[in-house]
């Protein structure tokens, strides 16, 4: 039996929830990882460790050396400054670049159809690096605009580096989901409190962790480029989430309010802007239903609820 040889691939931040479940499997196949961060947190057991703010691109440099790599995956490039300095500094030292985008490129979108990759062209997305991407603050307000920006920046004519952007659906389940939104809707149905909502809600959809994390995982080792919708079959309403969680909370009660758009609860939505999977799945990805792993994503996520 031929044994294939171990990949390179280093891993950009990431460190936590779907990334660190991608690099177990990146481990598991026998791939060869390196993580690259500011130092904040230790790598898993196994893998190589870089130390740099991403940011500076001559610490970037020096961090990495001469080292190159089969693949570099991108767990938080968030700016086109990022992009930017992650395409000149890697054009030359890998075979592909994946980015980890976001279903909130789709921001501008109103559809009442799945949307597919073709509804935000990297090639036709105006670029601005002046803007104060460096502002925390700025940068949560338009986050869907930073990763908008940073594909059109890995998109753009210039020296190849073949990159694929993964633009990731609303992500649920895991006892170490950090974002507090699931816990959002536990804390309002377990009080009684109503849950705001737009006049208008329009279903989303969503993924969950581990199949994110196999999803990466599964592009590592693929060569096709461009964007990519990634997220489960199927649609949920913020009425069939809370429906879900509420099963975990027996004295609870379920209140709905009405309220203008911004002021609405984690996952509801204004427009409808949930993803068509298909190329994903025309280029091999088998992508499960939502349905049938949503009980197990709130149970994981609401363990103390159980």
């Amino acid at each position: 039996m031929v044994m294939e040889k171990a990949r390179e691939v280093l891993v950009i931040g990431g460190n936590r929830y779907f990334g660190k479940r991608l690099i177990a499997r990146l481990q598991a196949a026998g791939d060869r990882v390196t993580v690259l961060n500011r130092g904040s947190s230790a790598p898993p057991a196994g893998a190589a460790h870089l130390i740099a703010d991403r940011d500076d691109e001559d610490a970037l440099r020096t961090a990495l050396g001469p080292r190159a790599f089969d693949v570099v995956v991108d767990q938080v490039c968030y700016t086109p400054r990022q992009a930017a300095i992650a395409r000149r500094v890697f054009t030359g030292r890998t075979n592909r670049y994946v980015m980890t985008s976001t279903v909130e490129v789709y921001e501008y979108e109103d559809s009442a159809d799945l949307v597919g990759e073709t509804a935000v062209d990297p090639l036709a997305v105006p670029v601005d690096v002046e803007l104060p991407w460096d502002d925390p603050e700025f940068l949560d307000a338009h986050y869907g605009e930073g990763k908008r920006q940073a594909e059109a920046v890995f998109a753009a004519p210039g020296p190849e580096l073949p990159y694929a952007a993964v633009r990731v659906a609303h992500v649920l389940g895991g006892a170490d989901d950090f974002t507090g939104r699931l816990q959002h809707y536990a804390d309002r149905i377990r009080a009684g409190e109503p849950i705001a909502v737009p006049a208008a809600n329009h279903p989303a959809t969503y993924i969950h962790v581990d199949e994110i994390a196999d999803f990466l995982h599964w592009t590592v080792g693929q060569d096709f480029t461009g964007p990519v919708n990634a997220a489960s079959h199927g649609l949920l309403t913020t009425e069939e989430l809370c429906e879900a969680i509420a099963a975990h909370i027996p004295s609870g009660r379920t209140v709905f309010r009405t309220v203008k758009v911004g002021e609405t609860s984690p996952f509801s939505f204004a427009r409808g802007y949930a993803m068509d999977n298909s190329r994903a799945e025309k280029l091999g990805y088998p992508f499960g239903d939502v349905r049938r792993w949503l009980q197990q994503a709130v149970a994981e996520t609401l363990r103390e609820d159980n």
